[in-house]
């Protein structure tokens, strides 16, 4: 992995769009590695009995899944400084069908001390399941 620097990274400069997969296996291991055993995310009978549409990806996995962007372009799985988002809409995942996170996102501002701050926008199956959702990155 190739570590970004400051001086290479130009504002406005875009990002992706990268597609991430989401699997209910994934789901599980998500569950059992963060005990986030909500039966929303592992039966779907549950969650459409609570009138889900279906069962749902973890906010923090569909989080930390876009976050995956971020580290990718910076080259550095700890550059992230700051991170924030709004989640939007649930990211279905049906029985036997992997469907995709797909990040996108700008170099929105260069800051002091290396850093960048960057917008990304988080769609699954078109639609937006994360808003506002901004980091501040230090590069090399």
């Amino acid at each position: 992995m190739t570590r970004r620097t400051y001086q290479s990274v130009t504002v406005g400069e875009v990002i992706g769009p990268v597609n991430y997969p989401v699997t209910r296996a994934m789901l599980v291991s998500y569950a059992n590695a963060s005990g986030d055993q909500n039966p929303i995310h592992q039966d779907e009978e549950f969650a459409k009995s609570v009138g889900l549409p279906g069962l749902i990806a973890h906010g923090m996995f569909t989080m930390a899944t876009a976050a995956r962007a971020l580290t990718d372009f910076a080259g550095d799985p700890g550059a992230i400084v700051e991170y924030g988002t709004r989640f939007t809409k649930p990211v279905i995942v049906p029985d036997n069908v992997e469907v995709a996170l797909e990040v996108s996102g700008l170099v929105a501002e260069k800051l002091p001390d290396r850093q960048v701050r960057i917008d990304l926008q988080v769609t699954c199956a078109g639609v937006k399941v994360l808003g506002l959702t901004r980091a501040i990155v230090a590069l090399a």
